[in-house]
């Protein structure tokens, strides 16, 4: 009897050790797309579970969520969006969790307005693509964060702070690799109006065959403007993102002469070990290819 009673006791001890040394339950923080995930991952540290909706490679703007994203959602403590129009999905995936709270992390940020299209006077939702509009994210990120787990606020404070200190670096890397292109070689043409924030950042032309990714994507129209401005301009390289199909880009470099620049990251992350696993080396890796896609 005094053994049985000694090994409960053990075991009762052995678990709340186990207990004390694993700590409290981390909150659950949902993401809409893999990049919001790595920023907000980088304020988080270790005191939270971050995990995005989409996978890397998924097109986000018009993603359908599915039974086990809407599971959870439910389970989730807080979701993390973007806003500006880009989760098409997104009022009717809320609608399933409606006890969860959520943040848009473009709020404070002024958008660029696409002109023209379908989508005329509708916000560019692709803000992120501005590593000063990051630095917003971040801090919404981090005052979502402590509002969420006040009692790690000084981590999560240093933490922004780390990274906020490592974009403003990526920021100054852009700079200088985007103004080592000639004047007459500063268009950056692409399959999706995505990079209006980095063309205004660093002083850049932009042109782009759709606004944003639709239904209409690649039309007869949409091609033979393109066409006629890369061949009235000269440009020498046309891009489109890894979300998409390049058909129509291909289209364009065929009958103009100019060359497929190569592939841009935007609306997701690489896989692990590709050229964009994180959100900072999207940025750099999308300059590596614009400039060795213009001037090379």
């Amino acid at each position: 009897m005094l053994v049985a009673a000694a090994l409960v006791l053990l075991l009762l001890t052995v678990a709340c050790q186990i207990s004390a040394e694993s700590g409290p339950e981390k909150k659950k923080v949902l993401t809409t797309f893999t990049i919001l995930a790595d920023m907000a991952s980088n304020v988080a540290g270790d005191k939270i579970e971050v995990v995005s909706i989409t996978k890397p490679g998924a097109e986000i703007h018009h993603y359908e969520p599915t039974p086990s994203d809407i599971v959870r959602a439910q389970d989730a403590d807080f979701i993390l969006d973007n806003g500006f129009g880009l989760e098409a999905w997104a009022e009717r995936f809320y609608a399933n969790a409606p006890d969860v709270p959520h943040a848009t992390l473009t709020e404070g940020i002024t958008p660029i307005m696409i002109s023209g299209g379908p989508f005329d006077g509708r916000p560019n939702p692709h803000s992120w693509m501005s590593p000063t509009n990051a630095i917003i994210y971040v801090e919404n990120i981090r005052d979502a964060f402590i509002d969420l787990d006040p009692e790690n606020e000084a981590a999560f404070r240093e933490n922004a702070e780390d990274y906020i200190n490592e974009i403003k670096e990526v920021d100054n890397y852009l700079r200088e690799e985007l103004s080592s292109l000639p004047s007459n070689q500063r268009v950056l043409a692409t399959c999706e109006g995505a990079f209006s924030y980095l063309t205004r950042d660093y002083g850049m032309g932009e042109l782009y065959l759709w606004a944003v990714n639709s239904d209409q994507e690649g039309t007869p129209q949409q091609i033979k403007y393109v066409i006629d401005e890369v061949a009235e301009n000269n440009i020498p390289a046309v891009f489109c993102e890894s979300t998409v199909n390049d058909k129509a880009q291909r289209t364009v470099a065929a009958q103009t002469g100019a060359k497929f620049g190569g592939v841009l990251y935007v609306d997701s992350l690489s896989e692990a070990d590709g050229p964009a696993p994180t959100y900072l080396e999207l940025l750099k890796a999308n300059a590596g290819t614009i400039v060795e896609g213009l001037v090379n």
